[in-house]
């Protein structure tokens, strides 16, 4: 199975977008290597637009570019779009509803040794926390791709996390992307993962290890579509009595505090089990050695889930 560099497959895209739509440009605020999106650079210039390091200024003159009627996409690192321009994208770009994308690449602890300053383990918790921005994350390339085609056509306000660690190929390229959508990508009635982003490829390893290893059957839903949520599949996968949600994101905040939310809101008992990263600020280091420390990755969610299976359900005195 090939594996993809997410970043690149968003930046370079960027070129497809801009041929299909004249409408299409780009702002930056000093990071199109980083983003990777000199493609787009080269070919439009008079469509590409470097703000410099500064941010605020950047989602500002977005939100202008989307009232003058271009299809606007604002690249930068999750932490500094998400945080440093904070206002800005709650005022200038929600508040007005304007047809911009943010694209927020190093999102979680995928920057690894770049650390606290340059992870994105917030941005989840911040930005569905604004009204009228769809929150997505990409967990494949052929993902990545159908959803920037529909965000071509989706005139209102986008937030799409990526992060900077290779990911299996998942998806053929005839997905459909939708706001409120999910994929189950494992069947399951055992138990259940729920994640997004690039923990979806090691939920999926951990569901055939389970199997093999138990005969138990593992559900792998990916909850691409964070804000709006897929109510639905949160609370069937909750019928499973065993949910573990996981996402590289701060435990608070992110797609386990909204999933909990509607488990809890439907009445609906289970053990759960949200994995992430911890709410404190943790020593810097490789994205993978995070994930393994954090059970993000195939082991930690094995063990966790063969953990909940083994439970002793204790009976009631009479």
């Amino acid at each position: 199975m090939s594996k993809s560099l997410l970043r690149n497959v968003v930046g370079e895209y960027m070129l497809t977008l801009g041929n299909k739509n004249y409408k299409v440009v780009i702002v930056n605020a000093d990071l199109a290597g980083t983003c990777r999106n000199k493609s787009f650079w080269e070919k439009f210039p008079d469509r590409a637009f470097n703000v410099g390091i500064a941010e605020q200024n950047m989602v500002s003159f977005a939100a202008g570019l989307a009232h003058e009627g271009f299809i606007v996409y604002a690249f930068s690192m999750a932490p500094f779009i998400t945080m440093r321009a904070c206002e800005q994208v709650r005022t200038d770009v929600a508040y007005g509803n304007r047809n911009v994308k943010l694209i927020g690449v190093y999102a979680g602890v995928s920057g690894g040794i770049s650390g606290a300053t340059h992870w994105g383990v917030e941005d989840v918790g911040i930005m569905a926390a604004i009204p009228n921005i769809t929150v997505f994350e990409i967990s494949d390339a052929n993902q990545a791709k159908r959803l920037l085609d529909f965000s071509l056509d989706y005139d209102k306000p986008v937030y799409i996390r990526c992060g900077v660690e290779p990911v299996e190929d998942i998806y053929n390229e005839n997905i459909e992307i939708k706001p409120g959508g999910s994929y189950t990508v494992v069947e399951g009635y055992d138990g259940a993962i729920l994640c997004s982003g690039v923990v979806v490829q090691y939920a999926v390893a951990a569901s055939e290890k389970i199997q093999l290893e138990t005969g138990k059957s593992i559900r792998v839903v990916d909850m691409y579509s964070i804000k709006p949520i897929d109510k639905e599949a949160i609370r069937n996968a909750a019928q499973t009595g065993n949910v573990i949600v996981a996402q590289d994101h701060n435990i608070i905040g992110g797609l386990g505090s909204i999933v909990a939310t509607v488990i809890a809101q439907a009445g609906i008992k289970t053990d759960l089990k949200i994995l992430g990263i911890p709410d404190r600020f943790v020593p810097m280091a490789h994205a993978k050695y995070m994930y393994h420390k954090f059970s993000l990755d195939t082991e930690g969610l094995t063990t966790k889930m063969k953990s909940m299976l083994q439970k002793v359900t204790p009976q009631r005195s009479k």
